[in-house]
């Protein structure tokens, strides 16, 4: 008994193709563009009269006051709503207390406070029609917490200038290494209590002048009030020796009552 033979119907299969092929175009552009976001976070450090840099904050140990600006950086998001975005910051010895929470994709914070702290970026995507298309981190993502700490406070002045122009030790600041200062002013007096110079920022210095001339040599005083970032109180109260070896120094030093 023979059998009909099959008939190949050449219509069906282009159509069954056509509509898998339409169906990866479609897929494929879903997939290029799926919304991701990759949380960045970089520090300003401003140099007095200089432009500020900017560096990233998983690095070296800081100094405060830190400026930290933290990004989301979200990419695909043609073609659908506008995300939700909510930064959350804490210090990591208390993570149950949230120092920052703000919903914005970028935010920016000024830490006065020493410690290790820690940065997680949360968003939720949405589809143009409002519903939730993803949402970041989700289980199994890589959540790119980020980290950075402000290291504890330190400062410390010398015993002795010698302002005689030989670009060593000629002006009376704060010893090499000083960081986490967050507030701070010094003030100098000659020997009869009158102040001679002042200044109220810690990369100030005192140049070991009065009205523009070098100061006699001579022992003077120094007042320092300052606070850290760890909450530590800095109250110097110190003679400083000026040794210039200037005969012709002190015609206006301030060395009396003026």
């Amino acid at each position: 008994m023979s059998h009909p033979k099959k008939i190949i119907n050449f219509a069906e299969i282009f159509v069954t193709m056509t509509r898998f092929i339409s169906l990866l175009l479609f897929l494929i552009p879903v997939y290029s563009i799926a919304q991701t976001v990759d949380p960045t976070g970089v520090y300003i450090k401003e140099y007095p009269d200089a432009p500020a840099d900017t560096f990233d904050v998983n690095g070296a140990v800081q100094s405060a006051p830190l400026k930290v600006i933290l990004k989301a950086n979200p990419s695909g998001l043609e073609g659908y709503g506008t995300p939700r975005y909510e930064w959350k910051v804490w210090n990591s010895n208390d993570p149950s207390n949230i120092l920052i929470q703000r919903n914005e994709e970028n935010i920016e914070y000024t830490f006065t406070t020493s410690g290790t702290f820690c940065a997680q970026l949360y968003v939720t995507f949405y589809n143009l029609d409002g519903t939730v298309y993803y949402e970041f981190p989700e289980e199994g993502d890589d959540p790119k917490m980020i980290s950075f700490s402000i290291s504890e406070s330190i400062l410390d002045f010398p015993n002795a200038i010698s302002p005689n122009g030989d670009s060593r030790n000629d002006e009376l600041k704060p010893k090499e290494g000083f960081q986490s200062i967050v507030s701070f002013s010094a003030a100098v007096f000659n020997r009869w209590g009158s102040k001679i110079y002042s200044w109220n920022d810690v990369n100030g210095k005192w140049d070991g002048t009065y009205k523009g001339k070098t100061v006699k040599d001579g022992v003077y005083f120094l007042v320092v009030h300052a606070k850290g970032a760890d909450g530590r109180d800095f109250n110097f109260k110190k003679t400083i020796s000026v040794i210039s070896g200037n005969p012709d120094a002190g015609s206006s030093s301030g060395q009396g009552n003026e």
